[in-house]
């Protein structure tokens, strides 16, 4: 990820956001969260590269400070909750999406975050059905919801969607998590046995307080 187009085009995938030029300098451009108006992605061109300004937890600041060079303390912002990501090609895109993605988290009280947050709890060995994650983030109608969030999963590392299965105990298409079998694959790591694309919910569905009997 080198330009701003980018950066930008990345902002608006996430719900509920729109973009912004708000000051009589064009230079700067902004991406929002529609329900506070709050700024999540900062975008400006400084020194012959665009620079990004993400919101952080403090802890993670320092952290994006210490892997890469071009991730520093904030311009014109708060250091300890705001780093500047400098486009310079050094930084995978991933890690930039993955920093895109926090600063969102932080600002925004989306259902794509509470559909995160509630896939993040479902215990190692266990899975969880569409409409079960839907009712711990909140909603139990919005599992259709669940499902596209997912698909945009900007940290799959953290985000175990892998271990969300439909109210069969079916398994996602072949497309999802990475190819052919690979949810299975990763389910079978974790204890979990597979029988023709399909997990027992009896044995493995997660008792979570919205499903518990």
């Amino acid at each position: 990820m080198r330009t701003r187009q980018e950066a930008i085009e990345y902002g608006l995938s996430f719900p509920d956001t729109y973009e912004e030029a708000p000051f009589h300098d064009l230079n700067w451009q902004l991406v929002r969260y529609k329900g506070n108006k709050k700024a999540f992605l900062w975008t400006y061109e400084r020194d012959g590269f665009i620079n990004l300004n993400v919101k952080v937890k403090p802890e993670k600041a320092y952290l994006w400070r210490s892997i890469y060079p071009a991730v520093i303390p904030a311009y014109h912002q708060n250091k300890d909750h705001w780093n500047t990501v400098i486009l310079d090609g050094s930084i995978p895109d991933k890690d930039i999406r993955l920093m895109i993605a926090e600063s969102y988290d932080l600002i925004a009280d989306s259902p794509a975050k509470r559909i995160y947050d509630a896939v993040r709890q479902i215990p190692y060995g266990c899975v969880a059905t569409y409409q079960q994650v839907a009712a711990v983030a909140g909603n139990p109608k919005m599992a259709r919801a669940v499902g596209n969030a997912l698909h945009k999963n900007p940290d799959p590392d953290g985000i175990p969607c892998f271990r969300v299965v439909n109210a069969k105990g079916e398994l996602a298409g072949e497309f999802a998590f990475g190819g052919a079998g690979e949810q299975a694959k990763l389910l079978k790591a974790e204890g979990i046995e597979v029988i023709n694309g399909r997990v027992d919910l009896t044995r493995y569905q997660w008792k979570s307080e919205e499903n518990a009997t």
